[in-house]
């Protein structure tokens, strides 16, 4: 059963939910339960937080049922989303649109953490300005679009044009469906030049090989390579996660290279200025990630810079860590986006 719990709404700036004698951080999203005011009187699914998993350390608004019951709905749609659940909900979807194959062999670079997307899309925008990159938001992590504030950012900044939310994830300014039909929809009627593919907020996982959000980049990649589309893969890499199974190269993107049906191109940044730390002594995260490639994929050093990048005023904090901490995470996006925004140019040019 869910767990849910009634509560009171003490505040909002940020969201507090007083349940009982305890006042508990919430978020609701506004797009499916409606406006959330002081003094309403709110269902909160308090599951994640009470298990200390997940969502962000805040409990979710299930439904608001002071002002939340009185929704209109839709006059009509085409597809619901969230579908057979209480939370299901109609979406236009962009597999709707015309056009049924890609009208241009748009880049998709699949990140595996929403936290490579600020720097991939802001090094994408530095080596090509102008660029019209968009953002795919798949399953593996949070699934609501409005959650991310990087997002957020990135759109007030016009370094993503657009932000699709597909498959299970929803509320994004377009739906689809599948990530297969947002990636045709990207290259086709949209009209984007480039794509960057990968969860929301958060990710789910259980420290499996298998089990983690992190897999949805093999059938985000699987779906690119499907449509014909160039493929890069952000590698995941770190030179200061506590965990040995993150640390260098993570083994989420050696399995996920070791298990693709195809081949793509891996960015990585150049060893100038020096993101490559030497984890032991015979050992570091480049020849870690030749191993992983083989002979199959092509390896693309570029360029990573880091210290541009952390005065951008953009995230530049991932899981605690700031830049100086972690200079590996972000220098990989970096090298990422920037692979990207050459492998557009070279489409792009006459």
């Amino acid at each position: 059963m869910l767990k849910l719990r009634r509560g009171v709404v003490s505040g909002t700036d940020p969201l507090r939910v007083r349940v009982g004698e305890q006042e508990r951080r919430a978020w609701a999203d506004e797009t499916l339960v409606g406006e959330v005011c002081e003094g309403d009187e709110v269902i909160l699914n308090t599951e994640a937080r009470d298990l200390g998993l997940g969502s962000g350390g805040f409990d979710i608004v299930h439904v608001n049922l002071t002002r939340g019951l009185d929704g209109p709905g839709a006059e009509e749609a085409a597809a619901l989303k969230l579908n057979y659940t209480s939370l299901q909900h109609p979406v236009e979807p962009v597999e709707a649109r015309p056009g049924d194959s890609p009208a241009r062999r748009t880049p998709v670079l699949v990140i595996s953490l929403h936290g490579q997307l600020a720097p991939a899309a802001w090094a994408a925008d530095r080596a090509f300005p102008g660029l019209r990159v968009g953002y795919v938001q798949t399953s593996g992590g949070a699934l609501p679009g409005t959650l991310s504030e990087d997002v957020a950012k990135l759109r007030r900044a016009e370094l993503l044009c657009e932000h699709v939310t597909a498959a299970p994830a929803y509320g994004g300014e377009l739906e689809a469906l599948t990530v297969i039909g947002a990636l045709r929809a990207a290259a086709g009627p949209l009209g984007w030049d480039a794509a960057i593919a990968g969860p929301g907020p958060g990710i789910v996982g259980s420290g499996s090989e298998l089990g983690h959000g992190g897999m949805t980049a093999l059938d985000t990649a699987h779906a690119s390579l499907m449509l014909g589309l160039d493929t890069l893969i952000a590698p995941r890499m770190s030179s200061a996660d506590p965990r040995p199974r993150h640390r260098g190269l993570s083994h989420h993107t050696v399995t996920v290279l070791r298990m693709l049906l195809g081949n793509v191109q891996v960015p990585a940044p150049t060893r100038e200025p020096a993101p490559w730390p030497r984890l032991n002594e015979d050992n570091g995260p480049l020849d870690e990630l030749r191993r992983a490639c083989g002979d199959r994929h092509e390896i693309r050093l570029r360029e990573a810079p880091v210290e541009e990048y952390a005065e951008s005023g953009l995230p530049s904090v991932h899981m605690g860590r700031e830049i100086a901490d972690d200079r590996l995470f972000f220098a990989a996006a970096l090298a990422s986006g920037d692979a990207l925004a050459a492998e557009t140019l070279a489409v792009l040019a006459p």
